[in-house]
């Protein structure tokens, strides 16, 4: 399946000849492991893989007693694997890296040598289990990996043409037309259920069955949560705890994670260690508030109030409307044509949550209590413009999942923080306008349309303030 990525890792062999190794990171099941080993099949003469899920002690053992001796080094390591390496020519790869600390430290003097390039792949990679005793090498570069987005899960399905329609629409400023807006929506609703992990995706194209599908996404989830029990130590009860709340938490009217559900009397500072490994292994997408809409997000960052959204919303789907371990076909056609009458909300804004993150944002929102309903307001997301100037850097965004909305939260936002806020977007199921100084985007734009606003934003707002 064709992956962004690849281009990032062409841009690497291309400009750092070796200088650095490349660390792709992300949550297992997204696809490291099969983008690296093309990448590497094409665009080298050979390559030696790896893996650490498999690999046995004597190979561990090696990356300690013959660092000082790196002829001996390759020549077992090419000998165990019946791989030939040719200088300059060929890619080692450390698959699941996090299992051998010890290789992932000898990427220093292997780097150094200069022989050969290399690439780890990893999950779980600030785990303290998989850094203790090692000095993480200053010659690794990480890239993060996120599950598939809309554009790539439109060219696995076949549909190669509809992104480059809506990309001119947009940089058009014209709605897309009420035929192909529909035919967007039906592909972004199919994304949305079936969700970005490269295996389920597959399982769709080769199937279209979505019972299939299903139990694709179950086998994903049950190694998530077999990975918590593994990997957490003391913390996995609570990490657990967390991770099956994430849809119920989602599905309330104000989406804040509540404590109280897990346990009476909670205090996030008991709680912030089991939060920070669900992000950290990529399972979760934490969005903090930021108690000032202006462009230190992160210094006015609130750890005690914050949103947990999972990683990939079709598995969300699963997780959510499990009934006995499956989720009828039922749900399934409800949601692709939009007819769910109840907890759409939570999938909607959970999609907006991964594709910004996927994109490269840090999630942040905003949330004022209040006893006077003047000053109470929550705006789902809050991003920072590319280009900072002296006011106006804050775009602020709200997501609708539902055709009659109201803007109250926005309109009292933009009142209250005129000098920090930006046109403000709001992310809808219905075709694209410009309207009373708000830019209205349907979802299947939110991807990399939104990264193109935040270089782009000083014209629009020049173009609100002339309208």
């Amino acid at each position: 399946m064709k992956r962004k990525i690849y281009q990032q890792l062409l841009d690497w062999k291309k400009n750092r000849h070796g200088e650095v190794a490349l660390l792709i990171e992300g949550a297992r099941r997204i696809g490291k492991s099969y983008i690296v080993e093309e990448f590497a099949k094409r665009e080298y003469e050979s390559y030696l893989l790896i893996d650490f899920n498999k690999a046995p002690q004597q190979v561990r053992e090696w990356f300690d007693l013959y660092l000082e001796d790196l002829d001996t080094l390759f020549l077992y390591l090419t000998q165990h694997y019946k791989v030939r390496l040719y200088p300059r020519k060929s890619l080692i790869i450390f698959d699941e890296v996090q299992l051998c600390p010890r290789a992932r430290a000898a990427i220093k003097f292997l780097v150094a040598d200069g022989r050969y390039d290399y690439i780890e792949t990893g999950s779980l990679m600030s785990i303290k289990k998989n850094t203790q005793g090692i000095v993480i090498p200053s010659e690794e570069r990480t890239l993060k990996m996120y599950p598939m987005d809309f554009e790539e899960f439109l060219w696995a399905t076949g549909n190669d043409m509809l992104m480059d329609l809506i990309r001119q629409m947009f940089e058009q400023k014209r709605p897309m037309g009420q035929a192909f807006h529909r035919r967007a929506m039906d592909a972004f609703r199919l994304y949305m259920i079936v969700g970005g992990m490269p295996q389920v995706v597959l399982k769709y194209v080769e199937t279209k069955n979505f019972d299939e599908v299903n139990a694709t996404k179950r086998d994903i989830l049950d190694i998530y949560r077999n990975d918590i029990f593994n990997y957490a130590g003391e913390q996995a009860d609570k990490v657990a705890n967390i991770f099956d709340q994430i849809p119920s938490q989602l599905s309330k009217h104000e989406t804040k994670f509540r404590l109280s559900a897990l346990k009476p009397g909670a205090k996030y500072r008991d709680w912030d260690d089991a939060f920070f490994w669900l992000k950290d292994a990529r399972v979760a997408n934490i969005c903090y508030n930021s108690t000032e809409p202006n462009v230190g997000l992160k210094m006015n960052e609130s750890r005690t109030t914050l949103k947990c959204y999972l990683n990939d919303t079709g598995l969300l789907i699963s997780q959510a409307f499990d009934e006995r371990g499956i989720v009828t076909s039922e749900i399934y056609q409800k949601l692709l044509f939009g007819k769910l009458e109840a907890n759409v909300g939570m999938v909607i804004e959970n999609i907006v949550a991964q594709m910004l993150t996927s994109a490269g944002h840090n999630l942040y929102f905003y949330s004022k209590s209040s006893e006077k309903a003047e000053e109470r307001m929550e705006i789902d997301f809050l991003l920072l413009k590319s280009k900072v100037t002296s006011r106006h850097n804050i775009i602020p965004i709200e997501v609708k999942s539902g055709k009659n909305y109201t803007l109250s939260s926005l309109n009292k936002g933009m009142k209250t923080y005129a000098e920090n806020l930006t046109t403000p977007i709001v992310l809808h199921a219905a075709d694209y306008k410009q309207e009373d100084g708000i830019m209205y985007l349907p979802l299947y734009m939110t991807q990399k349309i939104v990264a193109q606003l935040l270089r782009r934003f000083h014209f629009f707002r020049n173009l609100a303030v002339l309208n």
